[in-house]
């Protein structure tokens, strides 16, 4: 069942979006050659806690899964989600997805992105635009009466334009008092199909590219997912409320807020 939340929900959520979104883009201005992603996770679980929130990651513990140990998936280059952080140093040339997420008040919000560490290769700069792209074209999709299928649609029509593997086994979903709840929006699909879209619902719309197959595995630590072909892979996520006029994106900062004309219908990849 799709729990639709009530407008004292969505405050709360807007509350916990603004602050996840604000550790996102203060990772986003740390990340540089010679930092290490236990320095990312150290500073996003503080900004967390200092907040008075929960860093929702740590201790998150799915069926037949050991309890995930860190507040922020840090994944470089080939690995595509759920990476552990540690303290060897990022080199100029990487690149690194920061999925983080928080609960405060009830509420979580959920977000990522991809960051280029120094200089990095044209191919792989296109890799991360088409998937922030993909992000902005599922978003507009978040109308009442469309489908769920349209945003799987939307993703995938655009992404394989440039050949990218879509990533089949994970996919975005529902969000408010528990962190995954439904339904499962996957980055590919039909369109009209899967459930109805309505006011109220609040989705997690996040696109994983790779720049070679859409085939993935899963290391020994049973949580961090690479490519099977070891190319670089992308993702980014934002928590979006659907209302009654379109799509409003929570996990903006207060200064990209602002930054909006209209903010519940002009889309950005932050």
């Amino acid at each position: 069942m799709i729990i639709a939340k009530t407008s004292k929900d969505l405050d709360r959520m807007r509350e916990v979006g603004e602050l996840i979104a604000e550790v996102r883009e203060t990772l986003r201005l740390m990340v540089k050659p010679g930092i290490s992603t236990l320095e990312l996770n150290t500073t996003a679980e503080k900004m967390m806690r200092d907040a008075g929130a929960i860093p929702t990651f740590v201790g998150y513990k799915p069926t037949g899964m050991t309890p995930f140990p860190f507040a922020i998936c840090a994944s470089v280059n080939e690995q595509v989600v759920h990476g552990f952080s540690n303290a060897s140093p990022l080199k100029s040339g990487d690149i690194i997805s920061l999925d983080m997420a928080a609960t405060l008040n009830g509420f979580v919000g959920d977000t990522a992105t991809t960051v280029a560490v120094g200089e990095i290769a044209d191919e792989i700069k296109h890799l991360i635009e088409v998937t922030e792209q993909c992000l902005v074209k599922g978003i507009a999709q978040c109308f009442p009466n469309r489908r769920v299928g349209d945003i799987g649609w939307a993703v995938q029509e655009h992404a394989e334009k440039f050949g990218y593997g879509i990533v089949r086994n994970y996919t975005g979903h529902g969000i408010g008092r528990s962190l995954h709840e439904s339904p499962q929006i996957p980055n590919y699909g039909r369109p009209g199909t899967k459930e109805k879209i309505r006011a109220g619902y609040v989705f997690a719309i996040e696109p994983m590219l790779n720049l070679g197959t859409y085939e993935t595995k899963t290391l020994k630590d049973k949580w961090t997912v690479v490519t099977s072909d070891g190319k670089p892979s992308a993702h980014c996520e934002h928590t979006v409320a659907i209302t009654a006029v379109g799509p409003e994106i929570l996990t903006l900062t207060k200064k990209q807020k602002a930054a909006l004309s209209k903010p519940k219908m002009e889309l950005a990849a932050a």
